[in-house]
């Protein structure tokens, strides 16, 4: 057997790039909606990103705090959510203990995006190749653990919604 039988060529496209910046554009749109017509019935948002990331604009107190990766919840105590698409960016503020501050997130800084209210959720590879370490679930400003996203989207074989035909056809 040759040395690369049963393996998948590398790719010459950057496929999974590509899929990557389509998912951001899920969570722009979700973002986009809700700071112009607020949040629907129970749905609320939970934001991880990468603190260090170029263009993340926080709280001094906060970076030392969260130095490498933060979740945030849009539910209840946020206010002035702007989504900026020509910078790659949302605006949003927030509060923390009761503490107000104002976070600048690039989309490319995303981790993961999860909707708890209708189990959605998703994770993003970064962008620009960084180290991959393991790192424990980052806390809420409150310090709780937030809840697991769901699974990540399966993918699906469009066979099985391919109509066949029956034998008498």
């Amino acid at each position: 057997m040759g040395e690369n039988e049963g393996k998948l060529p590398q790719s010459l496209l950057p496929y999974e790039t590509w899929a990557g910046e389509a998912l951001r554009q899920v969570v722009v749109e979700a973002l986009d909606h809700v700071a112009r017509h607020g949040l629907p019935g129970g749905h609320h948002f939970y934001l991880t990103f990468r603190t260090g990331d170029p263009g993340v604009e926080m709280p001094a107190h906060l970076r030392s705090r969260f130095a490498d990766e933060m979740t945030i919840v849009l539910q209840h105590q946020f206010w002035d959510l702007a989504v900026e698409r020509p910078n790659g960016r949302f605006r949003v503020g927030v509060s923390f203990g009761g503490v107000p501050a104002n976070l600048v997130v690039p989309f490319a800084a995303l981790t993961a995006f999860a909707d708890p209210e209708v189990q959605f959720g998703l994770r993003f590879a970064p962008l620009e190749p960084q180290e991959s370490t393991e790192k424990p679930r980052p806390k809420e400003a409150s310090g709780k653990v937030p809840p697991e996203p769901p699974e990540a989207p399966q993918v699906v074989s469009l066979d099985a919604f391919r109509h066949r035909a029956s034998p008498k056809e």
